[in-house]
């Protein structure tokens, strides 16, 4: 059912990616869109932003309800384009990002520009959802992420005292009827490493191809967002801002209470 809500979203593949179209057509069920997602593909910024520079911004489609922007920055770049200039006197009731080409779940969710978009979100208090699906083809199928989505915004969009929740959501490729369910998980241990294979060299400088192979530390995990996808179920893993290590803290404070005063 649509409701009257006000929905921004964004993504890291550039605003023309199938998987933004597919996410105009899902945030148009709750309401009014309002989009600003980078001219040009943005893969990998996480949370990169424009420091005293300029960004160029255009209107792209200006429909009943529908309004997108392009912006020539970062995911992030979208997000404070919007909250802090285009929509600073406006109700924002939810941000979506995405729909993501290819896997944020693991450590993908460090690098990953549609996630850092949703992460700042978060920052502005309002809830966030970053969706990506385990497809990176262009021509991706989105129909599954969408039609499955619907049904978790309005659980999501049902609950109190979500504000400035972030939530990663991915979707393993398979048709809607295969979905076993949704586990909530939590991030895998996991990382990327790369090889570097030198091509040539020129007044000095190497140039080199960098090639990079995704490694699961725990594949058996079945707490995991990996495992969940890798068994037919959608991932959900509510993620945070802080990076403090809250375990270490007392073991930390212990190396240096003769140094400083440390308040835990």
């Amino acid at each position: 059912m649509k409701k009257d809500l006000t929905i921004l979203i964004t993504n890291d593949d550039g605003y023309r990616a199938k998987g933004f179209q597919a996410m105009i057509e899902l945030a148009s069920h709750f309401g009014k869109v309002i989009g600003v997602a980078p001219k040009q593909a943005q893969s990998g910024k996480s949370q990169a932003l424009t420091i005293c520079d300029k960004v160029y911004v255009k209107k792209q489609i200006d429909q009943d309800e529908i309004t997108i922007y392009s912006l020539d920055g970062t995911p992030v770049d979208c997000i404070k384009f919007a909250m802090d200039h285009l929509l600073e006197n406006q109700k924002i009731d939810l941000v979506l990002s995405g729909i993501n080409h290819g896997s944020n779940a693991g450590v993908n969710v460090v690098y990953s520009g549609t996630m850092g978009a949703a992460l700042e979100a978060s920052l502005y208090g309002i809830p966030s959802i970053g969706l990506s699906l385990l497809n990176i083809d262009d021509n991706a199928d989105f129909q599954t992420v969408v039609r499955y989505s619907k049904m978790l915004i309005e659980k999501i969009l049902l609950t109190d005292n979500l504000e400035g929740v972030c939530f990663n959501i991915n979707f393993p490729d398979i048709k809607f009827e295969q979905i076993k369910g949704v586990r909530v998980s939590q991030q895998t241990k996991s990382m990327w490493k790369e090889s570097f294979t030198p091509l040539s060299e020129q007044d000095g400088e190497i140039c080199y191809m960098v090639q990079c192979t995704f490694q699961n530390m725990e594949p058996d995990q079945s707490k995991s967002d990996e495992w969940a996808l890798n068994n037919g179920y959608v991932s959900i893993v509510p993620i945070q801002m802080d990076k403090t290590s809250y375990k270490d803290l007392q073991k930390v404070c212990s190396i240096f209470e003769s140094e400083t005063t440390i308040n835990v």
